[in-house]
């Protein structure tokens, strides 16, 4: 049986001052999750999540504190598990759809049951930005 396939990849708990988390959701995806990506070879954690921002919100990072190590089914690859390296972060402008991200939300608590979330985001980043949060 072969190992199974980890993705490695760096995400942002981003929450506005109103304690609304930002989720995102891929082109062709049903699932809402945080915004970031992979990390590139030769990149940090922090780095590749400078650089997915940049890219998916068109925002840079103002605060960046990192938040620990979490695995969960990847949301858009069966079979996958995505190694996440979770970073709580301020950006600098409100953030807009871009590159392969199709539409984004900000979500209060008492909202993020309603949604399809991915994985990582239901079971990992919800406890994380609203710790009263049971799924």
């Amino acid at each position: 049986m072969p190992a199974p396939t980890v993705l490695s990849i760096a995400a942002a708990v981003i929450v506005d001052d109103r304690q609304r988390l930002l989720l995102v959701r891929k082109r062709g995806s049903p699932w809402f999750m945080q915004p970031g990506g992979k990390i590139d070879e030769g990149e940090t954690p922090e780095q590749a999540l400078h650089r997915e921002l940049r890219e998916e919100l068109g925002s840079a990072v103002t605060a960046c504190r990192y938040l620990g190590a979490y695995r969960a089914p990847a949301a858009n690859e069966p079979g996958v598990t995505v190694h996440a390296e979770l970073f709580r972060v301020t950006i600098d402008t409100p953030p807009v759809a871009a590159a392969e991200i199709e539409e984004l939300r900000w979500v209060a608590r008492h909202q993020a049951g309603t949604l399809a979330l991915a994985a990582l985001t239901r079971e990992h980043v919800l406890p994380l930005a609203y710790p009263e949060w049971t799924a």
